[in-house]
């Protein structure tokens, strides 16, 4: 429970604001690279049961001044996907 209220903390004090969450860790792990290669400090936090990954979720943290241009990133990169 400590260790939750300290990434609270953190997550709070560098202004961190929640971007994704998935079940998917590929895809996690894929927008987590995507966002680090275009400079922008992302936290992933892998909340699913490593018993079952199929319990639990993974949220991409951003820095609140870069979320537009993550979620703009974010958008590009679905709508040449479903292009």
């Amino acid at each position: 429970m400590k260790k939750k209220r300290n990434l609270k903390r953190f997550l709070n004090q560098k202004k961190m604001v929640k971007l994704l969450s998935t079940d998917n860790p590929n895809k996690a792990e894929i927008t987590k690279q995507m966002l680090e290669e275009n400079n922008i400090n992302v936290v992933m936090l892998n909340k699913q049961d490593s018993s079952y990954l199929m319990f639990g979720s993974i949220e991409l943290y951003v820095d609140e001044k870069q979320l537009n241009q993550a979620t703009d990133l974010l958008k590009y990169t679905e709508d040449e996907r479903n292009a």
